[in-house]
């Protein structure tokens, strides 16, 4: 008896010690996956899509979808089509795959993107611009912290607020074609109703664009949000669906788009970092024209003295723009635009709150909405403790327009 009791033990001990050693931490990367079980990956809804879109036909896509459409026998190219996306960006959709997707939906097709980041070339064809004041959080801790509320514009929907509890980024649309495109969703920000799902006229067809995917993942399906991706899923017609979980290369794509992973063709895909390479390239190029040339002593000129104004203010540029000191110039605008208002429209800025704004629309003929968002801006900029380049950069655009209106 003694000994089946030991090995009894010796079985239940060895059970455990198992049991410890088999669990595996939890993985909490935003990683969009249609085939991870993590809390944000994208099993569930990608698994779920046939009760989403009931009887609708659903083709999950194994290949690029331009040559999906154009290259199966089986599919009827006559016949509309709504195609979701839910990543955090879309970096493999080089301009070519913008401008195939996009032709498609000028036909009268529908596409549903939900997206962290959206390209230069798709907001410039859409007519769009996003902030998103956290786009440089990352840790697991800080991104735990972000919560939010969404509203669905829709009356049959009441106004109801639908609460998340983390890993809500605060990311909104800025400007938009009020002729084209109509707001179907917000998220509070500071207290203010910003929109973040939008849909977007563009020929016969409709783009629907959403800055938060997070909440088409596994952990916000299983917290009892799933009623806002119903509805949310809703605005699209009952045509038939391509889901393409994985965006891949087109065997159609111009010689240009063929090798995405070249260093040169992400500078390209960029407006920014493509001005970059062509003046570096440029600035190269004079460098070794000018070095090139047979050096001889120097001789001396003897100026006579000037004014210095002008170099002492680029000088004063060229330190801040060394420094990437983007707060500083970000309260700088800020204070600039403040004395501006106050000696333009004779306002006092020390309180901006609601009835400030409202005169400030009223004196300087903009719209209440675009005076909202500059001042909502400023605020929360002021408040930080850093402030990106981008945002920044969205700072004085939207100063510049508040002023050219």
């Amino acid at each position: 008896m003694k000994i089946e009791t030991y090995i009894i033990k010796g079985i239940l001990f060895l059970g455990i010690i198992l049991q410890l050693t088999s669990c595996k931490k939890t993985n909490w990367d935003e990683n969009f996956r249609e085939k991870e079980k993590s809390p944000f990956g994208t099993y569930i809804v990608y698994n779920e899509a046939n009760k989403l879109f009931k009887g609708q036909e659903i083709v999950f896509l194994k290949e690029n979808f331009y040559d999906y459409i154009y290259d199966s026998k089986e599919v009827n190219k006559d016949k509309l089509f709504n195609y979701i996306c839910i990543k955090s960006s879309t970096n493999k959709l080089t301009k070519s795959g913008v401008n195939s997707l996009l032709s498609l939906v000028y036909k009268g097709n529908n596409a549903f993107l939900a997206l962290n980041y959206f390209s230069d070339e798709l907001r410039e064809k859409l007519d769009f611009t996003t902030n998103n004041l956290d786009k440089d959080v990352f840790t697991v801790e800080n991104l735990k912290k972000l919560k939010g509320k969404f509203y669905l514009e829709n009356t049959h929907f009441n106004n109801q607020p639908f609460k998340f509890d983390r890993n809500i980024r605060r990311n909104y649309v800025v400007t938009y074609n009020e002729k084209t495109t109509v707001v179907l969703g917000k998220t509070e920000i500071g207290g203010e109703k910003l929109p973040n799902f939008i849909k977007i006229y563009y020929g016969k067809g409709t783009v629907y664009l959403h800055t938060n995917p997070i909440v088409f993942t596994n952990y916000f399906l299983l917290k009892g949000t799933e009623n806002y991706v119903e509805n949310v899923f809703s605005y699209l017609p009952e045509n038939t669906v391509y889901w393409d979980p994985q965006i891949k290369k087109s065997k159609y794509a111009n010689e240009s788009d063929k090798d995405n992973d070249s260093i040169f063709n992400f500078f390209l895909q960029h407006k920014t970092l493509t001005w970059f390479l062509f003046v570096s390239s440029a600035g190269l190029l004079l460098f070794m024209l000018f070095n090139a040339r047979r050096k001889q002593r120097a001789i001396p000129i003897i100026k006579p003295l000037e004014n210095t104004t002008v170099a002492f203010t680029q000088t004063i540029s060229s330190l801040y723009l060394k420094e990437q000191d983007h707060k500083n110039l970000a309260d700088k605008k800020i204070a600039f635009f403040l004395e501006k208002v106050r000696t333009k429209y004779l306002l006092d800025t020390s309180i901006l709150n609601k009835d400030f704004i409202e005169h400030l629309a009223a004196k300087s003929g903009n719209k209440i909405e675009n005076t909202n968002y500059l001042i909502n801006t400023i605020i929360t900029l002021h408040k930080r403790p850093e402030c990106s380049q981008e945002e920044l950069i969205v700072l004085h655009k939207m100063i510049e327009n508040f002023f050219n209106k």
